[in-house]
């Protein structure tokens, strides 16, 4: 019996053989992870670089900027992705920025304070500050988090074309 070794691959196989499937399916769902994290960041700052090329906006416009950020998703889900989309004026004396309008999925409310970046801190100007956040569910969720993996970006810009972008009001405005 012990120089009979002919059942040792198939043995060894069977012990491989799901450490390896694991590996496999960890390093797929590991790269579309990846994949989806990176475009979250294009679909923040696409979402920004859109509004920020305009003079004004309306409802129909933001719509439009929805649309088009979420488009950047392909071909993944874009069920999971919330994005709002707000106008900050930093005060010129306290350096603190003041949301002037906000829309989107978790709008904030105008004239709130909210942090930005120090060295964005120049008064007296507008910024545009994209949110999104997406909730990606690995599709063999035993190698990765079952109920999914939270993935968020912000971006800032500046207004391009005036001061500030308007929304609903016919000058810029300082809440």
């Amino acid at each position: 019996m012990l120089r009979d070794r002919s059942g040792i691959a198939a043995t060894e196989f069977a012990v491989i053989v799901p450490i390896m499937l694991v590996m496999f399916f960890g390093t797929v769902e590991f790269s579309s992870g990846v994949a989806v994290d990176r475009k979250v960041t294009l679909m923040a700052r696409t979402l920004s670089d859109l509004t920020s090329q305009s003079l004004s906006v309306t409802d129909a416009d933001l719509t439009n900027f929805f649309a088009a950020s979420t488009g950047i998703m392909t071909p993944y889900s874009t069920a999971p992705a919330n994005s709002t989309i707000t106008e900050l004026y930093v005060d010129p004396v306290t350096l603190v920025a003041r949301v002037q309008w906000s829309q989107g999925a978790a709008p904030h409310t105008p004239g709130s304070a909210v942090t930005v970046p120090t060295e964005l801190k120049i008064g007296g100007t507008y910024l545009i500050w994209s949110e999104v956040n997406y909730v990606y569910v690995p599709t063999i969720g035993y190698v990765m988090a079952k109920s999914g993996v939270t993935l968020s970006d912000v971006a800032y810009t500046r207004p391009r074309q005036s001061l500030c972008v308007m929304y609903k009001t016919a000058v810029c405005t300082t809440l």
